[in-house]
Parts: structure tokens; C-alpha cells; sequence
């Protein structure tokens, strides 16, 4: 009998444990960093400035045709250039972005063609159990390059751009 009792209550708090995780609500935190691109490359290098007060925006929109928006949330950048947006709820069948919509810089708000926005996966049914999901790097294209650009990009292996007028 007790023996009886003892597989009761097991069975009882893994169902009660399974209804707790199945109704709450998915929380994620879309993380990444802002940078200036000081050599005018669209990619980051070790001349690259982290810009502090740059506003990100977290979409997520219907894979419909009209492709209507379902959440918005936006976030600003810390001194490192690092920004956490939360997120509710599961998105598995929604695509969602995370754009930069405004710099602080004047020096340093062009928008990238290449790196304006990055696409992040908003659920657990992928695999990825932590609720940190890390997009790529975002960033602005300086005004003009800043000297040192041509000697960084040697050091990484790219061939003398001599016929680029912003190195």
C-alpha cells in the first residue's frame, strides 16, 4: 500500500513539473553589440568603436505574404556597444530581425548595407534550450576612414586596396 502511495505521488509531481513548463511562457534575450566601422569595410576590425546610446529594434513579422509585425520591442546600447532586448512568447513560424535605427554618432551613422540587420531563432523547438540567442554584430560606417586602416587590413590578410579612397 504504501508502496502504491509513493508511485502516486511521483506520478503526480512529474505531471504537476510538466504543466508548470508547458504553460509558461518563453522568455528569450536577443544579445549583440553596436560598432562604428572606422575603416569603411562592412566588417569589424581592431580599429572598430563601440558606439554607447545606438538604438536596436527587435521585429518579428508573419512568414505570410502580407508579413505583418507581431512583436517590437527596442533597446539601447551600453558604453561596450552591448544591448539585451527581452522577447515573449514562441516564434517559431515568424521570421524576426534585429536592425539598428539610429546612431548617436555623428561622425558614425551611416547606415551598412551589409550588416544593418541580423536574423535571430525565437524558440526552443530548434534545439537550443538557452534562452540567449547572440546576433551578429551590427553596426555605422564612419564618415571618413581613420588612418591605420590599409596596415589593419594587411595584418588580416587582404591584398593592398590601393585604389580605395576611404583607406
Amino acid at each position: 500500500m504504501a508502496k502504491a502511495s509513493v508511485i502516486a505521488l511521483v506520478s503526480l509531481a512529474i505531471y504537476l513539473s510538466s504543466l508548470s513548463f508547458s504553460d509558461a511562457e518563453d522568455t528569450f534575450f536577443v544579445e549583440g553589440k553596436v560598432y562604428c566601422d572606422t575603416c569603411r569595410v562592412e566588417f569589424e576590425t581592431r580599429l572598430s568603436e563601440p558606439i554607447k546610446g545606438a538604438i536596436v529594434k527587435l521585429e518579428c513579422r508573419n512568414r505570410t505574404i502580407d508579413g505583418s509585425i507581431t512583436y517590437s520591442h527596442e533597446a539601447v546600447t551600453d558604453e561596450s556597444g552591448k544591448y539585451s532586448i527581452q522577447a515573449k512568447g514562441d516564434h517559431e513560424e515568424e521570421i524576426c530581425e534585429v536592425r539598428v535605427t539610429k546612431s548617436p554618432r555623428a561622425d558614425c551613422n551611416e547606415f551598412m548595407e551589409s550588416w544593418n540587420k541580423a536574423r535571430v531563432v525565437l524558440t526552443k523547438k530548434d534545439g537550443i534550450l538557452d534562452p540567449r540567442r547572440f546576433a551578429n554584430g551590427l553596426g555605422f560606417l564612419k564618415k571618413e576612414a581613420v588612418p591605420g586602416c590599409a596596415e589593419v587590413l594587411k595584418e588580416m590578410g587582404f591584398l593592398p586596396l590601393n585604389s580605395r579612397k576611404t583607406l
